[in-house]
């Protein structure tokens, strides 16, 4: 009998993510939400209810498949962003530089507001700019949508994640210079992490669409060349903490570039894809504590609000002059909605490096609860709005 101890904690990991798989399927079918949003719900209720039972889901391994699980979906979002539509319209361009500026400044003031000092209302300013891709490419795969929203949604989320993290890792940087006094230890936990892992990434997406030629069979061997590529960037960028968030997104971009096709019946890397996409939507629920949600939950709803406003009229001001009504422009913003993955792996990845801001951002655990399950609803409503579901096209 007290070998069953032991066994079962082993196996809790497993029964709760198939619980969580179970309610999402049966979710999705009963009631149309995104199942992404059910396993973010079923994270948090094993996390809170049982986390005495559950093994440490910040281990070293659960963090490697969570990163794993992103960057696949980090790579096809860089896959899909097309640079020469935003050189033949340089409007979309400015529109996601002006809305993440507005999302940065605006969240700052409100923190501000609050009494949170200077130092962590800028990291959340610098957080709350991205849109997350990993809820963004899910509920738009899952949705099957198409069309001017998705597509500017899509493109406007790739460059808020490199404006983020480009922001944040610089912001870190001064923090660290602050506390230790040392240039070299700040630059390397900003400029030189930040440009390691785009070359990296960026060397990638030049070798193995060369490989894949010499090898021919492109269309056959692509996908799982890649998916191969691309647990094996981010392994290398985890273990020697750089940014598989970079690294990964430029993989894509280079890699779409090289003129390789992905197999359009592979995306979300297939059954791979599904199964780590569920391991990581229920592992960053897993990780907010019932108390910390409930502690900043009062500047978390505050900072959401501020956000939602900032996206949506910061898009919508250059909707008309970037080829879109009004009307779509607003619908582009609601869809950015999706956050608390890249929030919390871009929180733990530092942490690793050192630097833990967990305790000092107060509303994070709140904000990412609340964007893990009403994110992925809203972006699904703008898509279906905008009519650019299936289903919403035959009306």
């Amino acid at each position: 009998m007290p070998d069953l101890i032991p066994t079962a904690y082993q196996l809790a990991w497993p029964f709760a993510i198939a619980v969580a798989w179970l309610a999402g399927e049966f979710g999705y079918r009963l009631t149309g939400l995104p199942r992404i949003s059910i396993y973010g719900l079923m994270g948090f209720a094993f996390g809170a209810l049982l986390m005495e039972v559950l093994p440490q889901s910040t281990t070293d391994t659960f963090m490697l498949l969570a990163n794993i699980a992103f960057g696949l979906m980090l790579f096809e979002m860089g896959y899909r962003i097309n640079l020469h539509w935003l050189r033949a319209n340089p409007w979309i361009a400015v529109m996601g530089v002006a809305e993440a500026t507005a999302t940065f400044v605006v969240v700052y003031v409100v923190a501000q507001l609050f009494g949170t000092p200077t130092l962590p209302a800028l990291l959340l300013g610098s957080l709350t700019m991205a849109t997350s891709p990993a809820g963004m490419l899910r509920v738009i795969n899952e949705q099957r949508s198409s069309g001017q929203v998705t597509e500017r949604a899509l493109h406007l989320s790739a460059l808020n994640c490199v404006l983020a993290v480009f922001t944040f890792k610089v912001i870190v940087g001064i923090g660290v210079f602050q506390t230790s006094g040392s240039l070299l230890s700040a630059a390397w936990n900003s400029l030189v992490v930040l440009a390691v892992s785009a070359g990296l990434g960026a060397l990638l997406g030049l070798a193995v669409p060369g490989l894949l030629r010499r090898l021919g069979n492109l269309s056959r061997d692509a996908t799982l060349a890649f998916a191969i590529a691309v647990i094996l960037l981010v392994s290398v960028t985890h273990a020697f903490k750089f940014s598989p968030v970079l690294a990964a997104l430029t993989f894509g971009l280079v890699a779409r570039h090289r003129r390789v096709t992905l197999n359009k019946t592979q995306r979300n890397f297939g059954v791979m894809g599904d199964l780590l996409s569920v391991v990581l939507f229920f592992f960053v629920a897993a990780t907010l504590g019932w108390s910390r949600v409930t502690y900043g939950l009062p500047l978390a709803l505050a900072l959401v609000a501020a956000r939602f406003v900032a996206k949506v009229l910061g898009v919508a001001v250059f909707a008309r002059v970037s080829g879109v009504s009004w009307r779509k422009g607003a619908l582009t913003g609601l869809a950015l909605a999706p956050l608390s993955v890249f929030v919390i792996l871009m929180l733990e990845q530092t942490r690793r490096m050192g630097v833990d801001l967990v305790d000092s951002l107060v509303p994070v655990a709140a904000m990412a609860l609340l964007l893990e399950v009403i994110g992925p609803i809203i972006t699904q409503r703008a898509l279906i709005w905008a009519n650019e579901t299936p289903d919403t096209q035959e009306e």
